[in-house]
């Protein structure tokens, strides 16, 4: 039997929903111990398969804001990511991903890998890989900390009294962690600072937590710090790439 039809015999739903949660990526099938999304509801099928279906009506409903293509180098591309787009999709959906949206870019013909990540509520840029061995070794630049990743966050507080720049080495999950950033400007009317920060390492919402730690949260963060919420987002974006390329043995740039 189709999956369409155990679909709406199992939910009651419409068959334009059944379609909408196949198209955006809420559908799963798991055979032979592999789990994948389906996209079709024409599949057959087998004994032995589970057919799964996460249906959120909020998250179907998102429209996801669209990303940049700024350059292609047949391995891999460089994406500019808005705010408020994910990086990769959830078991709910994926058309809010930067990655099932390049992967419509190119209309299916060409794979994508993601090699890292943004927080969603960061902005800036992205690397896709578009094959398993691109992927590995682009995986492993970051995974040895070998991408010089520059940001421009705006962080509540004078940090011009402190300096014009700073080394924040705070442990994060218990593993050494280092920031640095270049004090750019201090708004006194806003009480904010903006800074261009790089890391060497790459924790888990290493930043945020950085700036909040030394009394400087990220302005618009949701999670992290005080007095720094606001309507506008998160102010943190991720403007430059660099690496020494696998494929061409060059020393790569890419800014936003």
């Amino acid at each position: 039997m189709p999956a369409r039809e155990i679909l709406a015999a199992k939910t009651g739903l419409p068959r334009d929903k059944i379609v909408e949660a196949l198209t955006k990526g809420a559908v799963w099938l798991t055979r032979r111990n592999r789990k994948n999304r389906i996209r079709t509801g024409s599949v057959l099928l087998r004994r032995g398969d589970i057919l799964e279906l996460n249906y959120d009506l909020h998250v179907l409903s998102l429209v996801p804001p669209q990303p940049l293509l700024i350059a292609d180098r047949r391995d891999y591309t460089v994406w500019f990511k808005p705010a408020g787009l994910l990086a990769q999709g959830s078991p709910f959906g994926d058309h809010c991903s930067l990655l099932r949206l390049a992967e419509m870019h190119f209309k299916g013909k060409r794979q994508v890998f993601l090699v890292h990540r943004l927080d969603r509520e960061a902005a800036g840029l992205m690397l896709i890989a578009h094959e398993g061995k691109a992927a590995a070794k682009l995986s492993e630049l970051f995974k040895d900390n070998k991408v010089v990743k520059e940001y421009r966050v705006e962080v509540l507080g004078n940090l011009l009294a402190k300096g014009k720049g700073g080394r924040i080495d705070l442990p994060l999950d218990g593993k050494q962690t280092i920031t640095e950033y270049i004090v750019e400007a201090y708004d006194k009317a806003s009480n904010v600072s903006t800074v261009t920060v790089s890391i060497q390492t790459g924790r888990t919402h290493q930043i945020r937590r950085h700036f909040e730690m030394i009394g400087h949260p990220v302005m618009g963060d949701p999670k992290y710090g005080k007095g720094n919420k606001n309507r506008e987002g998160m102010k943190l974006t991720a403007t430059s790439l660099k690496f020494h390329c696998p494929f061409t043995h060059r020393d790569m740039q890419f800014s936003a």
